[in-house]
């Protein structure tokens, strides 16, 4: 418990940091965030009436107070560039990212770790050549590159999915909307799998091959024990700490990579209005989604370690620092 409240400490002193360079960064990248929200033409008087619309008049010390009420509020403002809320935009838009990416790390994980436990257990064997070329391929190129193959491939030359956007135009309802949507996730989905399944089953296959070497696994083919019962319950326990701890880290990454492949892709979701957001210095908008980065980061770091507590009894008993 003590040990869980020195972390809890630390992962608020992280947040406390992370807003303030929150603010100041935006506010010294070159560029003035009126510039893109207004038109060039507007009289100086106009963009005056602009700023003070959103609060950019003020002594800096006083906007960043009322940066922190609204970040620690969970406010956020209006956006610069759409004028509505926040929170709004983002609620319409975190959804799409969801729906994209809890599925591509839940089958890149169970691919990536399943190929790896195969790999291990035929030591020499073309199952295992094949899962380290694959693996090593998967993460060899850029995210960006696979991505734009994929949607040459099979969005334009061979038409089979859609080239771009979450639904088709004009929307659809019912079912059939649900079908649309999917059919506009699968190939975005399908890119991420193969670009992430690698680098689970390169690291799950190197921990496999050292747990089925260790003393307590040879001890129990010895005694007699399943094939199926040493190498799960025995071998693959022993390396579930790692691999939760590295499911749950992992997760800010893919939040991040959504940037790219909403970009990509011309999906309507919050990596891409984090990216226009940063591009149209809007302050608000991009402070939020950072923010909530942020918050995501320190709170799968904490459930991290929560959960290795469960699965590793030796950490439980204190064994492990």
């Amino acid at each position: 418990m003590k040990a869980f409240a020195k972390r809890l400490g630390g992962a608020l002193a992280v947040l406390a940091i992370v807003l303030v360079l929150n603010f100041f960064l935006f506010r010294i990248m070159p560029g003035d965030p009126l510039t893109g929200i207004v038109d060039p033409r507007f009289s100086p008087e106009a963009k005056q009436q602009l700023a003070a619309q959103w609060g950019l008049d003020r002594p800096l010390r006083e906007q960043f107070f009322v940066y922190i009420r609204e970040m620690l509020s969970f406010r956020f403002g209006l956006s610069m560039m759409t004028g509505q809320p926040v929170w709004d935009e983002l609620k319409n838009r975190v959804p799409n990212t969801v729906a994209l990416l809890l599925p591509a790390l839940l089958f890149s994980a169970a691919l990536g770790i399943f190929l790896g436990v195969k790999a291990a257990l035929r030591r020499g064997s073309i199952v295992e050549r094949l899962v380290l070329w694959s693996g090593a391929a998967s993460f060899s190129f850029p995210s960006f590159f696979v991505q734009i193959l994929l949607l040459m491939g099979f969005a334009w030359l061979w038409p089979i999915f859609p080239l771009s956007g979450s639904s088709s135009i004009p929307p659809r309802t019912g079912l059939a909307g649900a079908v649309d949507y999917l059919w506009h996730l699968a190939l975005p989905l399908f890119s991420l799998v193969v670009l992430s399944f690698g680098g689970w089953a390169l690291y799950v296959r190197n921990m496999m091959v050292k747990a089925l070497g260790e003393d307590y696994v040879l001890m129990a083919i010895a005694r007699g024990l399943p094939r199926r019962r040493v190498i799960w319950n025995h071998a693959f326990r022993s390396v579930l700490p790692p691999v939760v701890t590295i499911l749950l880290l992992s997760l800010p990454g893919v939040v991040s990579g959504a940037v790219i492949t909403e970009t990509v892709f011309s999906l309507n979701g919050a990596g891409r209005f984090l990216l226009e957001a940063t591009n149209s210095h809007d302050y608000p908008s991009a402070g939020a989604a950072f923010f909530l980065l942020a918050l995501l980061t320190v709170g799968c770091n904490l459930l991290a370690d929560l959960l290795c507590v469960l699965v590793d009894p030796r950490v439980r008993r204190g064994g492990v620092q």
